[in-house]
């Protein structure tokens, strides 16, 4: 897997030589498209479907790209999927032997899954970190008796279970 950089501020993770269908792989792509990384993240976990687990990989990989690249250190929560997409790798093939002196071909196709993440515009500047606010060695003081209000319901109810 491998991660660059373009000029818009973009992070991409690929796998090559994945043994899947690119066919099969762009049904569970296109449900993660231009979605945040946390609801990518959701979806994946519960798709019942083997790419699943292979993208989910290639999506973590990018989020570590773009966490540690020294130039950006983006917050993996506060990006979007801006593009996902699985190209055809090469094919292998095989035969299996059939009835009466033919064959079969058997086609493993293999695919490259690629995902770039891209800054949500959404989530705003990256988050700094506050200062410490001062510690306070005095205690708050405590409220008057007259500022607390009084309760004349429950005396009430009494008064009135009694006569």
């Amino acid at each position: 897997m491998a991660a660059t950089q373009t000029a818009e501020q973009v992070v991409r993770a690929e796998a090559k030589w994945v043994r899947l269908s690119a066919r099969k792989a762009r049904v569970v792509l296109q449900h993660i498209r231009g979605r945040t990384v946390p609801e990518a993240r959701t979806i994946l976990a519960f798709t019942q479907r083997a790419a699943a687990i292979e993208i989910e990989k290639v999506l973590r990989s990018a989020v570590a790209n773009a966490e540690t690249n020294p130039l950006l250190h983006w917050n993996g929560d506060d990006l979007i999927v801006k593009a996902a997409y699985a190209d055809e790798g090469p094919t292998l093939k095989r035969w299996r032997p059939r009835a009466r002196g033919r064959v079969n071909q058997i086609l493993k196709r293999t695919c490259h899954i690629t995902i770039e993440l891209a800054q949500d515009p959404k989530a705003g500047r990256p988050r700094q970190t506050r200062a410490a606010a001062p510690a306070s060695t005095q205690a708050p003081a405590p409220a008057a008796a007259e500022d607390k209000p009084k309760r004349g319901s429950r005396a009430k109810k009494k008064e009135g279970a009694a006569a």
